[in-house]
């Protein structure tokens, strides 16, 4: 029983993985930590600015 919940566990975090990224709900958090490594102490976009710079920069990618 315990290694079947733990298969179902895991399979259940790789799901969320992928919905999370097909909706693109971890961008900002993936945004974050590159400009955390690459450019270390300087300002970054709050969640609000990334978002419509990201949407501003491709009006197609949007559904509506």
């Amino acid at each position: 029983m315990g290694r079947s919940a733990s298969r179902l566990a895991r399979a259940a975090r790789r799901f969320g993985w992928y919905w999370a990224t097909l909706l693109g709900d971890n961008h900002y958090r993936r945004y974050l930590e590159y400009r955390r490594r690459a450019h270390p102490g300087e300002p970054v976009l709050s969640e609000r600015d990334y978002w419509r710079r990201r949407y501003d920069a491709d009006p197609g990618g949007r559904c509506c």
